[in-house]
C-alpha cells in the first residue's frame, strides 16, 4: 500500500519565500503530517523559494506576474498541484492558476473555512490590509463578520511583521502579537485567524480562551490530503 501510495501521489508546486522563514516553517509541516515510514512515502515537492517577489503590499508592485511566472515554471517542472504559503499574496490567486494550468489549494479558503467549522459569527484576523480584504470577502461568504485592529495597531502590526521578516522572533515581538490578538478578542472576535504567515512563528494554539487558527498549518495538512487522494483536487476557477 505505500508503494502504491508514493507512485500514485501528487507532485506538489509551492509558491515561496514571502517570507522565506515562514515558507521553511510551512515545508517542515508538510513532513510532519505525512504519514511516511521511508523517504518513499512523503510526497514531492517542487518549491520556489523566491524571496524577492515584489512587495505584495504596495500596490502595482508587480507581483502577479512574477507569482505568474514562478507558478508556470512550476507547471512545466512537473508540478501537478500548487499552494502558497502567503495569505496576501491570494489577491493573484487566479492569475496564478490561468498562467500555470494547475489548481491552487486557497489559504484564505481554508482559515476561513476553519472558523466556520468552529461555530465563530465574529472572527478576528491579524493580516495585512490585502490579506483582511480577502478574509473579509470569504468570511462574509459564509455569514460571518469580521474584526480588525484598530488603524493606529494596524500600522503598528505591520511594523511587527517586518521585525519578524528581519529575524527577531523575541519576547517583545512575542508580547506584541499577542496584544494584537487581545485586542481582537477585545473586539468581540470569537477566534483569530493568523492571517499573515509570519505571525505563528511568535504566537501560540491559543489567544486566551480563544482558538486561534493558523491557516498554513492547515494549509499543511491540507496539501497532504489532497497529494495523496485523501482530498478532491480543488476546482479550477471558470473563466
Amino acid at each position: 500500500m505505500a508503494e502504491e501510495e508514493a507512485r500514485s501521489s501528487l507532485v506538489l508546486g509551492v509558491l515561496g519565500g514571502m517570507g522565506p522563514a515562514a515558507t521553511l516553517e510551512f515545508l517542515a509541516k508538510l513532513q510532519a503530517f505525512t504519514p511516511a515510514k521511508r523517504d518513499q512515502d512523503h510526497i514531492r515537492v517542487l518549491m520556489d523559494l523566491n524571496p524577492k517577489v515584489p512587495d505584495r503590499n504596495v500596490p502595482g508592485s508587480g507581483a502577479g506576474a512574477v507569482l505568474a511566472e514562478m507558478a508556470g515554471a512550476l507547471a512545466g517542472a512537473g508540478a501537478e498541484v500548487l499552494a502558497m504559503p502567503c495569505n496576501t499574496a491570494h489577491a493573484h490567486a487566479d492569475l496564478i492558476q490561468r498562467a500555470s494550468g494547475l489548481p491552487l489549494i486557497d489559504l484564505i479558503a481554508t482559515g476561513a473555512t476553519a472558523a466556520r467549522d468552529l461555530g465563530a459569527r465574529r472572527v478576528g484576523v491579524i493580516g495585512t490590509k490585502g490579506a483582511l480584504r480577502l478574509y473579509r470577502e470569504y468570511l462574509a461568504a459564509q455569514a460571518m463578520g469580521l474584526v480588525t485592529l484598530e488603524p493606529e495597531r494596524q500600522e503598528e502590526f505591520m511594523a511587527t511583521i517586518y521585525k519578524i521578516k528581519s529575524g527577531d522572533l523575541g519576547p517583545a515581538v512575542q508580547r506584541e502579537m499577542a496584544g494584537y490578538a487581545a485586542d481582537l478578542i477585545a473586539g468581540g472576535a470569537e477566534a483569530v485567524i493568523a492571517g499573515c504567515t509570519e505571525a505563528p512563528l511568535v504566537l501560540g494554539s491559543q489567544a486566551g480562551r480563544i482558538p486561534m487558527i493558523d491557516p498554513g498549518e492547515l494549509l499543511a495538512r491540507r496539501c497532504v490530503a489532497v497529494c495523496l487522494g485523501r482530498e478532491p483536487v480543488p476546482a479550477m476557477p471558470t473563466i
